[in-house]
């Protein structure tokens, strides 16, 4: 059996430390992976993202090949608005600003100008339009 000294002032201590590891910084932004479900057809990939709290102009999708990247994130809290009385304080935040990322790599390349991204109730979907091979093709000997 251990026994473990305790003071009073261990108690504060350990407060203070808490303190310092869950406050986050002002102007953090946390990042954060959304969750992703793929299915797909035999013309498309369908992609589907969790991103609340985003707005469509926030969100940037990049196309390269086979890979498929999505960044977004939150605007930033409106300032408390000034009134006559006595302006509003926060006295407790949990909820920070957040920035979501999510890259994959998908099994065949995709046609960019064919495919569309909507944005709907928090959900992303993008349909990703596999691009066609053109197939053989015959050269002929001059």
């Amino acid at each position: 059996m251990f026994v473990i000294p305790v003071s009073r002032h261990s108690a504060e201590f350990t407060r203070q430390i808490e303190r310092l590891l869950a406050k986050p910084e002002r102007d953090a932004v946390a990042l954060r992976t959304p969750p992703l479900d793929v299915s797909e057809t035999d013309q498309a990939y369908i992609l589907q993202l969790d991103l609340p709290g985003i707005t469509k102009e926030a969100v940037k999708i990049t196309i390269e090949g086979r890979r498929v990247s999505i960044d977004a994130g939150q605007a930033g809290p409106a300032p408390a608005a000034e009134t006559s009385t006595a302006a509003e304080r926060v006295l407790h935040r949990e909820r920070a600003l957040t920035r979501f990322s999510r890259s994959i790599v998908l099994p065949a390349e995709v046609n960019q100008s064919d495919s569309n991204a909507k944005l709907e109730n928090g959900v992303l979907t993008l349909t990703l339009v596999k691009r066609q091979s053109v197939g053989a093709s015959h050269l002929t000997v001059n």
